[in-house]
């Protein structure tokens, strides 16, 4: 069996895991990738600060040494190789290609100067290739991120670290000088829900109190209406409850930053100032409401207060990209699926031999850990539904490299990747950080082909 997965992130690795653990027939992977480097959002999303969540790269370096394990990176599905061209070259196509795109907050203002989508921040901050040259303008003394996911809290906590803390991480260059002078002293965390509906994790949520220089404001009056649990709690809920508890029990401090935790808010407007550029965002108050469902809805009071700020950051999730030739379900902004198994969008009818795992499949939930399940189910699927494929005679293994190549794409194989890998690493020692990464993509071919 011969099997192309689109994209190099955990969902994909995992997949990749799944299927070459299989003992009933050999499988051969090829793994595609439009960067040239693998582990998707492990490299370009996990927060700078948090190397101990990317250490789950190891497990993917367990899978990419396999001998019937094949990474091609530097290769754009619709640019490069078209869908049509995989089909006929592998026996089933499995898409990992994640959500590249951010949900908009669909208010007057959005688009101007200041207001930008936490996926470009940390995208910024992160060095990933697509976001380097992103405008981001810390010369404002006060932020705005509006969300309350882990994603939300990633963007607050390194607009706030102190350039000591960062140093020792692996934040992209530009991003470390630019953080070194920003003038951003107080940032504003937004939840358009109450203090339990709040989906961050607890240990994210605990270390906003632990940073050098940040004092961490939670007004006692947003936790009045909450069944704050008396010992620590066992669900996320309690436990994120018990911790916003012993932030509002802190006396105010004299550090030099200051970090709002605000609930019950939606923004309703940006306001712009004479240059065009953020100057504030309107607020409305919010009430909670319990749908039929059980749960809990936000609906407006109709009650506005304009929050002085000079950079909006909206971190309200992520959603997947269109790629030409692949179903899409535009309602929900994934890759029309059933259960793992691509469908036609309008029909619904199951699409032969094609896959999606992760967020593509999902839409942007869970952490990193679960998509290992995910996959293997999604691949027991492609098992089930495999039985005889490989009888059908594709083209030699090679010649999916030779049509590459003809078109004058510099393939970046997982050897090459490592050589790029310790690149950047020496790099990083220079300044005593674990990687300083390459952000652009034509400096990384240039690394493996000097000429």
């Amino acid at each position: 069996m011969r099997i192309a997965i689109i994209g190099s992130g955990p969902a994909g690795f995992y997949a990749a895991e799944a299927l070459l653990k299989r003992s009933d027939t050999v499988v051969h992977v090829d793994m595609f990738d439009r960067l040239p480097t693998p582990f998707g959002l492990v490299r370009g999303g996990v927060a700078p600060d948090h190397q101990n969540i990317k250490a789950v790269t190891r497990v993917y370096e367990k899978t990419a040494a396999r001998p019937t394990f094949r990474f091609m990176g530097n290769v754009c599905l619709g640019r490069d190789v078209t869908v049509e061209e995989l089909r006929q070259h592998y026996h089933q196509v499995v898409y990992a290609v994640g959500n590249e795109s951010d949900r908009r907050l669909g208010i007057p203002g959005e688009g101007i100067a200041g207001c930008t989508p936490a996926s470009v921040f940390i995208g910024w901050y992160n060095g990933h290739p697509d976001y380097r040259h992103a405008q981001i303008d810390l010369s404002v003394s006060r932020v705005a991120v509006v969300g309350n996911g882990n994603v939300a809290i990633d963007a607050a906590r390194i607009l706030l670290r102190t350039p000591a803390e960062l140093e020792k991480t692996d934040i992209a260059a530009h991003a470390l000088e630019a953080l070194r002078n920003s003038r951003v002293r107080e940032v504003f965390l937004l939840g358009r829900r109450g203090p339990e509906q709040a989906t961050f994790t607890p240990p994210e949520l605990k270390e906003l109190g632990e940073m050098e220089d940040v004092d961490v404001i939670v007004a006692p009056s947003e936790l009045a209406a909450c069944m704050i649990p008396e010992a620590e709690g066992a669900t996320q809920q309690e436990k994120n409850l018990k911790i916003l508890q012993s932030f509002a029990a802190r006396q105010p401090g004299a550090r030099a930053k200051k970090l709002h935790l605000r609930f019950l808010v939606s923004p309703a407007e940006i306001v712009a100032d004479a240059d065009c550029k953020v100057a504030g965002l309107v607020l409305e108050k919010n009430r909670l409401e319990m749908a039929a469902d059980g749960t809990a809805v936000a609906r407006g009071s109709g009650e506005m207060e304009v929050l002085d700020v000079g950079m909006v950051l909206p971190a309200i999730g992520f959603a997947a990209d269109r790629i030409g030739g692949v179903p899409f379900d535009a309602r929900a902004r994934i890759i029309a699926n059933e259960d793992g198994r691509v469908v036609d969008a309008a029909s619904r009818a199951v699409i032969a031999n094609e896959y999606v795992v992760g967020w593509a499949r999902t839409g942007p939930r869970g952490l990193i850990g679960s998509h290992k399940a995910a996959s293997a189910h999604v691949v027991e699927h492609m098992v089930l539904d495999g039985a005889g494929l490989d009888a059908r005679k594709l083209p030699e293994r090679e010649a999916i490299i030779s049509l590459l190549h003809e078109r004058g794409v510099q393939v970046v194989s997982f050897e090459d990747w490592k050589r790029l890998d310790d690149a950047e690493v020496a790099r990083g020692e220079r300044r005593g950080a674990p990687r300083d990464k390459i952000v652009d993509v034509e400096a990384m071919l240039a690394v493996l082909d000097p000429h």
